[in-house]
């Protein structure tokens, strides 16, 4: 393939940029569009001047039929896009040209149009040539036949468009690949069409976006893979330090000149507090792609909350000794943990002048899955077995006579109120549980619903550091390993990590939630002694 680069191409599209288009929002609108030298050398010029000789036409052409965009947002993408618009329809030389806007939806593709509306206004020529058509969302150029429209949700249906220029808008919302191809192959008829699509990272490696996005990287590192796809992604590194300023101009090239560094300060110290919004920050500000689940609990604030470090489990459990309690357990088979945990009332008040409490876990695995947790926690999990913060019970399945033996001694120790239990499993045991208690046991399912109300009351303990962990090692590791998801109410629940992948445990977590869902939750009248509820 031959390949050059055409100045006068790229002389033209910069100057259409910079003389024919006001930027349209913020302290610059109504100012030229002078282009940064990011969106001048890295966009404009290379997209709009590479070209290739192409033999059936004996002329030479524009090179790029497809160009990806994936950058942080509030990086000038709409206007960059708006712009490209208007410049295919009407500076490319394209009798006839048909330019749409595309999106998840009519709205979404809109935004991108009703920029390019009000460029048109701000500018003397632009607004003497072309008519803008508001309820249809069109802007024509009756010189050459040219409009530039807004698609309907529908229009992958539509196989009657014959477009030179496609615009398509967030590429992550798309549900499906359908729109995407149907806009691709309607292209053919044109000499040199081009299809922009502008993104920002995503939550779903399983989606259209997400595949799209790896076959752009590997584009980008090997452009002969697809020589007609312009690439220009500016994704920050996933082990980058999210917090440290150094990293935020890659994904955010606008950053100090149309993107106020100030706002992402703010942002990031929210985030920074709370891992839904550092998964959002992360998304949207870093241009990483992230996981619907999120991290639940900085260690930061986890460890905070602590004012003491208990050395070990029996000084943790004489330090409570002869207290009212709630009972949490989630109990397991093979591969995960088993946790029991109680949350036990302190004398102590917080700096909010609400009660303190104390938090104690007895965790047990398998003997043979020790060596495998090893490998995951740098040796500590063998460490954390021999000092006694982890029961090791003999062979591959969990022993639950060990776990019933250690429950009824804390039954003898604390005046547990009520105990919580995860639903799974629960059935074999939960007799038995009463039994040796004298203490009712309720199933709670893992479900938004079922979850939620505890998770978001242990946050609360946490964050206003009334609760008082002692710095437990195994508790620490497996908050640390917590991810949520959200519904659409904001509830939380906790779900497992791919253990194979990561070795990470979760069981610590959920058995203190569910203590908590014991003692606060539910709230009923205590079945022993004194009165429930935090």
């Amino acid at each position: 393939m031959e390949l050059a680069f055409d100045e006068a191409r790229a002389t033209r599209a910069e100057r259409f940029f910079e003389r024919m288009l006001c930027h349209t929002k913020g302290r610059w609108a109504g100012q030229p569009f002078h282009l940064t030298d990011w969106q001048r050398d890295d966009l404009v010029r290379p997209l709009f001047g590479t070209v290739r000789y192409d033999e059936e036409l004996d002329d030479w052409v524009r090179l790029y039929r497809v160009a990806w965009l994936e950058l942080a947002r509030k990086n000038g993408k709409s206007e960059f896009l708006a712009g490209c618009g208007l410049y295919l329809l009407i500076a490319d030389g394209e009798a006839g040209a048909e330019i749409y806007g595309a999106a998840a939806d009519r709205d979404q593709a809109a935004i991108v149009w009703e920029v390019a509306q009000r460029m048109v206004e701000l500018s003397r020529y632009l607004s003497a040539r072309l008519r803008i058509f508001k309820q249809s969302k069109r802007i024509v150029d009756e010189r050459t036949g040219s409009y530039y429209r807004v698609l309907p949700a529908d229009a992958a249906g539509n196989l009657g468009l014959n477009p030179h220029g496609i615009l398509f808008d967030e590429v992550i919302a798309q549900p499906s690949r359908e729109l995407w191809d149907a806009l691709r192959t309607a292209a053919g008829a044109r000499t040199q069409p081009l299809m922009i699509a502008a993104t920002t990272a995503g939550n779903d490696p399983a989606s259209f976006a997400a595949k799209e996005h790896a076959e752009m990287e590997k584009v980008a590192d090997d452009p002969d893979r697809a020589p007609h796809t312009f690439v220009f992604m500016r994704n920050t590194d996933a082990k980058a330090d999210a917090f440290d300023e150094a990293n935020w101009s890659h994904a955010n090239p606008a950053l100090g000149e149309f993107l106020s560094a100030q706002a992402l300060r703010d942002e990031a110290i929210e985030a920074r507090n709370d891992p839904a919004k550092e998964n959002a920050f992360r998304q949207f500000r870093l241009n990483q792609w992230v996981q619907q689940a999120t991290r639940w609990m900085p260690l930061h604030l986890w460890d905070e909350s602590s004012t003491e470090v208990w050395p070990s489990p029996a000084h943790a459990r004489s330090r409570l000794k002869g207290r009212r309690a709630w009972g949490g357990l989630d109990l397991s088979s093979v591969e995960d943990l088993t946790a029991w945990s109680l949350v036990v009332e302190l004398d102590e008040r917080g700096e909010d002048g609400q009660p303190r409490y104390g938090a104690l876990w007895r965790f047990f695995c398998p003997e043979e899955q020790v060596r495998d947790l090893d490998r995951h926690t740098g040796g500590d999990f063998s460490v954390w077995v021999r000092q006694g913060w982890v029961t090791a019970t003999e062979g591959n399945v969990i022993d639950y006579e060990a776990v019933l033996d250690a429950i009824a001694a804390d039954a003898e120790d604390f005046r547990i109120v009520d105990i919580s239990a995860d639903r799974w499993m629960l059935e074999p045991v939960r007799q038995r549980i009463v039994e040796r208690t004298g203490t009712e046991v309720f199933p709670i399912p893992q479900t938004f619903q079922g979850m939620g109300p505890a998770m978001k009351q242990l946050r609360a303990l946490v964050r206003a550091r009334r609760l008082e962990h002692g710095r437990n090692p195994v508790a620490r590791w497996n908050v640390d390993s917590t991810e949520v998801k959200r519904d659409d109410a904001e509830n939380v629940k906790p779900v497992k990590p791919e253990r194979k992948a990561s070795g990470r445990r979760i069981d610590g977590t959920v058995a203190l939630a569910l203590a908590i869902d014991a003692g606060v939750v539910r709230a009923r009248p205590p079945r022993k002694r004194g009165v429930a509820g935090f």
